[in-house]
């Protein structure tokens, strides 16, 4: 099993650069037990999972190299932006597409999609907690679309690229986001950003449709796996990126966390030698639904970054 892996397992990190911060101090009795860098993954997806032998698309966890080139590309188009004011915009829209099968399989109904846009603007204004952040982002649906066909439904992976082409809507502000049956274990996943640009159609938020507010998904189907790739949609990377070695998720106000939670753990600290107890309750976790409740407001400040770099 190679290094970063998915949940509840240990990300074993590369050297860093010189001038870093040094890696994570080894614990006793745990030298020669790191686990192999991953072989780079095709960057442009961040996804979420809840079980870790799930097919992730397009590598899914974003190795610390692809991590670091999106956040120099982040502070390179953030250059022309010195000096001026950065807001969140009114209103998000957002296009949902429902993609279901013959029988009625993934035919979200539409109270379910609108539960889900409330889902996420409860979580945005930091509604769900008293240490959430509001982090100024507001969402409203300008359209549901519905399309039906067996083989989108059930190999959405397989035929995305067609599907987002054929589908997508409006422009870099505008969130597309696609609602199929997935792999087992795999919730969604979303594009940065940053790759809006250079493939604007393939740009969205895919999630298992039954993960929308409602939807049965055990653990799972609360809405918060939209929240967690809307969050990546925004440029957010996971809470766990880069292990418990610098600069982790690039975000100063979210505490290092060796690997993904599962669950719920709160209290956990897989970073002892670094401050805080892990972010198990963030919106950019692994966690269950139930248990995230909270953006910070570093994180609020970068989404707004982000959106002025390449979204607004």
């Amino acid at each position: 099993m190679c290094g970063l892996a998915l949940t509840g397992t240990v990300a074993g990190l590369p050297p860093e650069p010189a001038g870093a911060e040094t890696a994570r101090t080894l614990a006793p009795g745990e030298e020669g037990s790191l686990l192999e860098e991953c072989p780079p993954g095709r960057a442009g997806q961040a996804a979420r999972v809840s079980d870790p032998d799930a097919a992730v698309p397009e590598g899914g966890e974003l190795t610390p190299q692809q991590a670091e080139d999106y956040d120099r590309r982040f502070r390179e188009a953030l250059v022309p932006l010195r000096g001026q004011e950065m807001q969140a915009p009114r209103n998000v829209p957002v296009v949902v597409h429902v993609i279901s099968a013959e029988d009625g399989r993934g035919d979200v109904p539409q109270a379910r999609v609108d539960d889900q846009i409330e889902v996420l603007n409860t979580a945005f204004s930091g509604g769900y907690g008293t240490d959430g952040a509001d982090t100024g982002f507001r969402f409203e649906l300008s359209e549901t679309t519905r399309t039906v066909n067996d083989t989108w439904f059930t190999r959405f992976d397989e035929y995305r690229d067609t599907i987002r082409a054929e589908l997508h809507r409006g422009g870099a502000g505008t969130l597309n986001v696609y609602t199929a049956q997935l792999g087992t274990g795999l919730l969604g996943y979303s594009s940065f950003p940053q790759d809006y640009e250079a493939a604007p159609d393939q740009d969205g938020v895919v999630l298992a449709h039954d993960t929308l507010p409602g939807g049965g998904r055990d653990g799972f189907d609360l809405g918060h796996t939209g929240t967690h790739e809307v969050g990546h949609w925004l440029g957010l990377f996971h809470t766990f990126q880069n292990g418990c070695a610098s600069p982790g998720d690039y975000v100063d106000d979210t505490p290092y966390e060796r690997e993904a939670a599962s669950g719920c753990p709160v209290g956990r600290d897989s970073c002892p030698r670094k401050k805080g107890d892990d972010p198990v309750t963030n919106f950019m976790n692994y966690s269950d639904d139930g248990c995230m409740t909270h953006f910070t407001e570093g994180q609020a400040r970068r989404i707004v970054e982000h959106w002025a770099a390449f979204r607004s």
